[in-house]
């Protein structure tokens, strides 16, 4: 067996393919469109499962002026196929090509974003409010990818105090729908305040797992508010439907839910100023308030020493009106006492007097009624004591009254006081002005000035 280097066996294979493709036609969908500079036109032909490039060189696509070539254009290219060399890659040089209606994966997109909006996926009304201040953000993005670095570069500058957590997703191929799905239904359990689905621009190929129905079933179902931020402005992916908000750009999501940061530190700043401004003038107010309560307190404030003296003085006043008081009531005492120890010596012994004659009466008048007993009826007799009896109780009560009379304290009637003047009893005619009086009740004396 020969051993062949690389550009011979390219060769060959090159020899091979152009004789046996000399001229084809393909029926595909364009992609990945770019109009070089040099004129020559560079794009993808593909179907659901496969892709090939074709290169329209600047000569032959002056000739096809009657035809725009746009991506996702249903077109039948014919050409020829060939190698490109230096890369060992296959690709058809056009020869021409001609509009075949609308792509496959158009029209596949619109169905599927009927269908899902027939589901009520797309409602607005279902759509979860944005946090303005997030503090923990789920990326779901290829962590090798542009689109990431940009985010965190937009982010760093606008709001430094978020926390991002990076769940490091295929964005293109096959398995990229169901590694996104996993990855929003975790994020979603975690408790963020965001996620965000990200990735650079494309073909809509490339676009195409963020038009898959079980990624669009995920974003419905989540809890968390989801943004899509999903290739460039002009790229609109079923995911921007269904997310919670639709960013044109990665970077551009990162503008639309962080705060500027510059922007706050000035409404901090003028929200300061206000907040001085207003406790300065507050302070202003309870100075005022405060020197007027000062003021209200000078005028009621008392002087306690000279309170403390005038206290003093009336303690020394009420003393010695104490003093006078007691030393009055004491001569009124002695004097009563005097009057009791003189009418207890003038009336005592003809009291007694009295009881001696009352006594011998009685003993007369009973032998009297003794020696008349055979006289006189037990009725009679009864009458007679009765009389006897009578007489002698109204001489004990005038007797009583009398002793009442000489009592001290009946001498004056309630609501009337005796004038005594050194012990003297004078009558109201008697009294001169500027005397001083004793006014006494027989058990309250009080000392007054006649005026």
């Amino acid at each position: 067996m020969n051993i062949l280097s690389v550009t011979q066996l390219t060769e060959q294979i090159k020899q091979t393919l152009t004789n046996y493709f000399d001229e084809i036609q393909i029926q595909g969908e364009i992609g990945n469109l770019t109009n070089h500079q040099s004129g020559h036109c560079y794009f993808t032909l593909k179907d659901t499962n496969a892709s090939i490039r074709c290169v329209l060189f600047k000569g032959i696509k002056s000739k096809l002026d009657n035809i725009n070539l746009k991506t996702d254009m249903q077109v039948i290219v014919t050409g020829n196929l060939s190698v490109y060399e230096s890369r060992g890659e296959y690709q058809i040089i056009c020869s021409n090509i001609k509009e075949d209606g609308i792509g496959n994966l158009a029209i596949q997109f619109e169905k599927l974003k009927q269908k899902l909006k027939e589901k009520g996926y797309f409602e607005s009304k279902i759509k979860k409010n944005i946090p303005k201040f997030p503090k923990k953000i789920a990326l779901i993005t290829s962590s090798s990818g542009a689109a990431l670095k940009d985010m965190k570069f937009v982010a760093n500058k606008r709001w430094n105090l978020v926390k991002f957590v990076i769940f490091d997703t295929l964005v293109q191929g096959n398995e990229a729908k169901y590694m996104i799905e996993r990855n929003i239904k975790a994020a979603d359990s975690m408790g963020f305040d965001i996620i965000i689905l990200a990735r650079g621009g494309g073909s809509i190929e490339d676009l195409w797992a963020f038009n898959e129905e079980i990624v669009i079933e995920a974003i419905y179902k989540a809890k968390t508010p989801i943004v899509s931020a999903i290739g460039h402005e002009i790229d609109t992916p079923l995911s921007d439907f269904a997310s919670d908000l639709r960013a044109p750009t990665p970077s551009a999501c990162m503008e639309m839910i962080l705060p500027d940061k510059n922007e706050w530190l000035i409404k901090l700043s003028d929200l300061l100023d206000n907040i001085n401004t207003i406790e300065y003038k507050n302070l202003i107010k309870l100075e005022e308030m405060l020197q007027s309560m000062q003021s209200k307190i000078n005028f009621f404030k008392v002087n306690f020493q000279n309170l403390k003296y005038q206290l003093n003085s009336i303690k020394n006043n009420i003393n010695y009106t104490m003093n006078v008081f007691i030393n009055s009531k004491i001569n009124i005492i002695n004097n009563i006492k005097k009057d009791l120890n003189i009418n207890y010596k003038n009336t005592y012994p003809s009291k007694m007097q009295n009881i001696y004659l009352l006594k011998h009466t009685l003993n007369n008048l009973f032998l009297t009624l003794l020696s008349r007993k055979s006289n006189y009826t037990q009725k009679e007799l009864d009458y007679e004591f009765y009389i006897f009896l009578k007489n002698k109780y109204q001489k004990i009560e005038n007797l009583k009254l009398l002793l009442e009379a000489k009592n001290p304290k009946n001498r004056c009637k309630v609501g009337y006081a005796q004038i005594t003047i050194n012990n003297k009893i004078l009558s109201l005619n008697e009294v001169k002005r500027g005397d001083t009086i004793t006014l006494s009740d027989g058990i309250t004396s009080k000392e007054a000035k006649i005026l």
